[in-house]
Order: structure tokens, then C-alpha cells, then sequence
């Protein structure tokens, strides 16, 4: 699946929400107390009439509505530019002419292709799989413990990485200028796939930040158990970890969740990190379906 959120998301997998995102803090108070508000009419995901069952991004422009936008007058006269280079100025608009204290982000937030664990619910039936399987690691054949993406999963990352290399040479869009991913292994196998050998601006390269709080809601399931960091780093060894990265799993325990709650309170707090350090407009961020859907929820909070 692929979101994108003025707040945009996408998901490698089989859909994407485009959304644009304004934070700002409430009377000033500490940044646990930013609010977060996607800001509606600019993407296709966000209109009531879209139906998600069969919505598809790859044929709407990553869902950017065809629109115009107060500051084409100036930007773009005579009609030559791209839905997504008008976009781009909008809003370079909304953050120039914004109170102070908001800020507007564009966030292309994109779930994991298919993994090992997907495929083993599937074949199994979700019964089975939440009742006996899913506390193993696999069946003997196949490792679904911090699962990897299957030949089905990379397929998808290459069909999305293909459509961001069409939108690059020929919508001009503004590609992120920062990158995080989950910490799971799908998450990073799939930003990898999603991104890797695209023309990039030099100054900013496909370097993603692996960040603890972008991982999926933690269950006793042992897909939500993910590696060391030493694995981390020596199978990706150009993404960057986040300090105070632990060497193990600290979260993950056999036959425990979180609470939806407690997701989403780890949710807003990794947004207010990255809209506190991040200074950047456009942002990536590899994740999961409960992941975004928890982000999204903080969004509304």
C-alpha cells in the first residue's frame, strides 16, 4: 500500500493516501502538546467520495487532484508547469505565509510490500495464524520472525519505485527530502527497493534514518519482533540508526501487545520528534498498515 498525507501516504501494497500536514503547538505549550491537522482538497485520498476498496495511485498521480491553486497567477501564467510543481509552490506558499509556529509537511508515508507473514496468514487463515502460528517463528520452510518480503512483496517495491521514476522525469515531483523507515526488516528491504536508483538531488540522497517508533503495533506475534541493531547495520549499512537505539529488542515479549492507546501515544511522539528536528518539507516514511493508521489517528488527536 502507498499513502500520501499535505500529511501524504502511500502503501506499496496496493493503495496510497496523499495528505498535506499542518502541526502547531498549542499556546506554546511543549511539543507533546502539537497539534496535527491534515489539510483537505489537495489529494484524492482525503475526499469523502473516494472509495479505498478500489482507489489506486498509480493511476491518480499519487491522488493529487487536478486543481488550481491561488498562487498560480504569479508562479505559473501561462499554464506550463505540473500539477505536482504548482503543488510544490502552494505550498512553499502556505509555509511562508503560515503563523508562527505551523509549518506544513508533505509526508509520502508507504507500507511494506507483502512479507513472509502475510503470506503464512493467508495460507493459513487468520484463526489458525493468531492462535498458533503467529507466536513461532515458521514452519521449518519458511521464517516469518521479523519477516522479510516475499518475490511478491519485491515485485511491488519495484512497480512503485518505476512509477517514482515516472513522476520524477515526468510530473516533476517533489521528491522527500528525508527518509525514515521502521526498524522491521520488510520496512527496510522495502524502502530500499522503493527508492534505490532513482535520480535523486545530490543534496539529498536516499539515506533513510531507522527510528524505533516507526515500527508496527507490537504483538506477541514474532513478525513484531525485529533484529539486532548489528544485523541492522550490517545488512543496510548506509541507512543511519537513531541514537539510543538498543542492541536488542526492548519492546517486543512473547504473548503481550500494546494497547491501541499506548501505539498511538508512541505515534505522536515519534511525529513530534521529526517535525521538532526535521526542518525539511518533504518526508518519506517506510512503516505498516497499523502504523500509518495509528499516525493518522495522532494526526486527529
Amino acid at each position: 500500500m502507498f499513502f500520501v498525507a499535505l500529511f501524504t501516504v502511500w502503501a506499496v501494497v496496493s493503495s496510497c493516501m496523499t495528505a498535506l500536514v499542518a502541526a502547531a503547538p498549542k499556546n506554546n505549550l511543549p511539543s507533546s502538546n502539537n497539534k496535527y491537522t491534515t489539510v483537505a482538497g489537495y489529494f484524492l485520498q482525503d475526499e469523502s467520495s473516494t472509495n479505498a476498496s478500489t482507489f489506486s495511485f498509480l493511476d491518480t498521480n499519487f491522488g493529487l487532484i487536478n486543481r488550481t491553486y491561488p498562487s498560480d497567477a504569479k508562479y505559473d501564467p501561462k499554464g506550463k508547469k505540473t500539477q505536482w510543481q504548482r503543488f510544490a509552490n502552494q505550498v512553499f506558499r502556505l509555509n511562508r505565509e503560515a503563523p508562527h509556529g505551523t509549518q506544513y509537511k508533505l509526508l509520502y508515508m508507504g507500507r511494506h510490500g507483502e512479507g513472509y507473514h502475510n503470506a503464512a496468514e493467508s495460507y493459513y487463515g487468520t484463526p489458525a495464524w493468531n492462535c498458533y502460528y503467529s507466536p513461532i517463528d515458521g514452519n521449518g520452510t519458511v521464517t516469518w520472525a521479523d519477516a522479510r518480503i516475499t518475490p511478491k512483496g519485491v515485485a511491488q517495491a519495484l512497480t512503485v519505485n518505476a512509477f517514482w521514476a515516472s513522476e520524477i522525469k515526468n510530473q516533476k515531483i517533489p521528491t522527500p527530502r528525508s527518509y525514515y523507515t521502521s526498524p522491521l526488516t520488510r520496512c527496510l528491504e522495502t524502502a530500499n527497493l522503493t527508492f534505490g536508483g532513482l535520480k535523486l538531488p545530490s543534496q539529498h540522497p536516499f539515506v533513510p534514518i531507522v527510528k524505533e517508533f516507526f515500527r508496527e503495533g507490537i504483538s506477541g506475534h514474532t513478525c513484531d519482533r525485529r533484529g539486532t541493531r548489528s544485523y541492522i547495520r550490517s545488512a543496510f549499512p548506509n541507512y543511519q540508526i537513531e541514537a539510543g537505539f538498543s542492541e536488542t529488542d526492548q519492546l517486543w515479549q512473547a504473548y503481550h501487545a500494546e494497547t491501541q492507546l499506548d501505539q498511538d501515544i508512541r505515534s505522536k511522539a515519534v511525529l513530534d520528534d521529526v517535525f521538532i528536528s526535521d526542518r525539511e518539507t518533504y518526508l518519506s516514511i517506510t512503516s505498516h498498515s497499523g502504523e500509518i493508521a495509528s499516525l493518522l489517528r495522532g494526526e486527529k488527536a
